[in-house]
Order: structure tokens, then sequence, then C-alpha cells
């Protein structure tokens, strides 16, 4: 699977859990994690993004098993999520 095509199933999969209650959510986000680890392979900025994204879904993740708001995580989460989507896309195009 292409970065770009990884950073989308992430992107969807946000969106999806954002819709479900904390006990559904929760293991939509944990199936993330082995997605969204970068192997360095990429851009630095790509990396980057990378990175954001996946520290911005455990914060959801986070929030969601202590029982806390998640609005604004996932907002961050979604946001971090879009540019490395739209980073990844740039850098297939330069390929």
């Amino acid at each position: 699977m292409s970065d770009s095509e990884t950073a989308q199933k992430a992107f969807d999969a946000l969106q999806l859990a954002q819709q479900e209650p904390a006990q559904k959510a929760l293991p939509i986000l944990n199936g993330l994690v082995g997605l969204v680890q970068g192997n360095g392979k990429q851009p630095l900025e790509v990396e980057d993004a990378r990175a954001s994204a996946f520290l911005a879904i455990c914060e959801v993740g986070k929030a969601l098993h202590r029982g806390q708001p998640t609005d604004s995580q996932y907002a961050r989460a979604i946001s971090a999520t879009e540019r490395w989507l739209a980073l990844t896309r740039k850098a297939c195009l330069m390929d």
C-alpha cells in the first residue's frame, strides 16, 4: 500500500470513528497504529506530517479511553491527517 493510500485509509477511519461511540471508535483507532507507523522512506516533510498525524490520533485514543471530550482532538487529528495526505499526493506527483 502506498503512503498516499495509507494516509487516505487513516483519514477515512478517523471520520468513521468520529461518528461512533467510544467503545466502537477505540478499536477503529487502534487499528491505525500499524498503518500510521512510518518507514522513513518518504521525504522528511511527509514523515513529519505522518508523525504528527500519528501523535494526534493517539491523543484522540487517550481522550476516548479516559472518557474525555474529543471534539478538539478529532479536529487536530483530522487536520494533521489531511496535511499528511496532501503531502503524500504531492510527493507522488513529483516522482
